[in-house]
């Protein structure tokens, strides 16, 4: 069983001791549940950069990346950055994050957040929705076809955004007639965890326009996203380059600065 395999087996069981803790009915009297989405996708597409900056603690990959920032002063700071869009990890055994997380991010920012996790059921749309996300990200590695039409419906029903992620011709392929806004292309190899940022490049001319093109994963310079540009792509994750310093918010001003200058 792979790292991707046992995330997930770990995912359903989480989900369904939620379930029996918090009701559905519970999350959708949730303060924040009414309020009027942000939308992501139309903030890359408008933003001159494009950068969606991401609070992570730590991954399968890199064991910890950063637990000493806390999450109110690493998206303020991004906020102030001008990033595009911020991405809260919430899954909490292997990324150290929590729900919470999100909900100290959306008290702080009026930033557009994406909620970014293991989506596997319904119920956590809801969750993202009554936490305060303003889009959610759906793993087609993980995922039937069926299933990626069906929650892609179910967040746009909430009016969440949906960033729908690939990593392969094969994944891009049971996607095209999911409804998602954005269609992001991960640099990262989710059972290796090897990252190749020539995955976003191949795969571009493959996505059909109606999708904003996200490159996702080992994004660390000015260059690799002047290159991507070239290909089609307007938004950019990045988060191990920021949260990997002693002051990502410090970071990500920099990185978005230089961006911004960028000729």
């Amino acid at each position: 069983m792979n790292i991707l395999d046992k995330i997930i087996a770990d995912k359903f069981k989480e989900v369904e001791l939620k379930k029996s803790i918090v009701p559905q009915s519970q999350l959708e009297k949730s303060a924040l549940f009414n309020r009027s989405i942000i939308s992501l996708a139309e903030n890359i597409k408008h933003s001159e950069t494009g950068i969606i900056a991401e609070h992570k603690r730590r991954s399968p990959s890199k064991s910890v990346i950063n637990q000493d920032q806390n999450v109110q002063d690493v998206v303020t700071g991004y906020a102030k950055a001008e990033a595009s869009g911020i991405s809260v990890l919430t899954d909490g055994k292997y990324f150290g994050g929590s729900l919470d997380d999100l909900l100290y991010a959306r008290a702080s920012v009026k930033t557009p957040i994406l909620r970014k996790d293991f989506m596997i059921d319904e119920y956590q749309i809801l969750e993202a929705k009554a936490y305060g996300a303003d889009a959610i990200l759906l793993i087609a590695a993980v995922l039937t076809k069926k299933q990626l039409e069906y929650f892609a419906k179910f967040a746009k029903d909430l009016g969440l955004d949906v960033l729908l992620e690939v990593h392969n011709r094969e994944e891009l392929e049971k996607s095209l007639r999911v409804k998602a806004d954005m269609i992001g292309v991960n640099n990262r190899n989710l059972k290796t965890f090897e990252v190749d940022i020539q995955n976003s490049k191949n795969l571009s001319p493959l996505i059909p326009s109606e999708f904003i093109k996200v490159s996702e994963s080992g994004i660390s310079n000015i260059k690799a996203i002047t290159d991507l540009r070239e290909y089609g792509y307007k938004g950019f994750l990045i988060g191990e380059n920021f949260m990997k310093t002693n002051d990502p918010a410090s970071a990500a001003i920099k990185f978005i600065s230089e961006l911004k200058s960028h000729k």
